[in-house]
């Protein structure tokens, strides 16, 4: 069944969209060695929910992403650069002072301010890529639709593959949820009744 053929007949039977499959696991070791079968299996939207961080899920999961550490290396030395040239600007340009053979560019005493320019620009531009990279603040997501999902908050695990996925398929991919040992497959709609 194709996902277009999906929409439109939830929209006859008066259901929201199927967004994907979930399978839910009472266990992390479970959850992690799902999700790389289902990695194998070839589904590429494919999301694990857990109620504290798994570094091997990621790994699973084949989310490699290193953007964030790129983006606040660029910006700290865009800080410290922009730190020292305005201390440098403006002490040997702008306001030179030249007392008792005072060089212009003193560049010891420029350490300190340079520094936390450089912290500090690094810092704000992780939060912030942090924040933007992962689509936060996000207050509703259609995984919150998924029954017993309140659980991942405290003890639950879950998997969902999502329609959007190339290979998705309603029937074969509940099949496939349902032989990897899981609690419960749901199925996920875009947005409650």
């Amino acid at each position: 069944m194709s996902q277009t053929l999906a929409h439109s007949s939830a929209a006859e039977a008066g259901l929201q969209p199927l967004y994907g499959i979930s399978v839910e696991f009472d266990d992390p070791e479970a959850l992690v060695e799902a999700a790389r079968k289902t990695r194998d299996a070839g589904y590429k939207r494919v999301e694990g929910y857990s109620p504290f961080p798994i570094e091997a899920l990621s790994e699973a999961l084949g989310q490699h992403q290193v953007e964030v550490p790129w983006l606040m290396f660029g910006a700290g030395i865009a800080g410290g650069v922009g730190g020292f040239g305005l201390l440098a600007v403006t002490s040997a340009w702008l306001y030179p002072v030249n007392i008792g053979g005072r060089a212009l560019i003193p560049w010891a005493q420029f350490i300190p301010i340079t520094f936390e320019c450089t912290v500090l620009l690094a810092a704000l531009t992780g939060v912030a890529a942090m924040f933007v990279l992962n689509g936060l603040p996000e207050p509703y997501h259609p995984i919150f639709n998924a029954p017993n999902f309140d659980g991942v908050s405290s003890d639950r695990f879950f998997l969902c593959v999502e329609a959007r996925d190339k290979q998705f398929d309603a029937e074969a991919t509940r099949k496939f949820l349902e032989g990897l040992g899981g609690l419960q497959v749901s199925e996920v709609r875009e947005s409650k009744k």
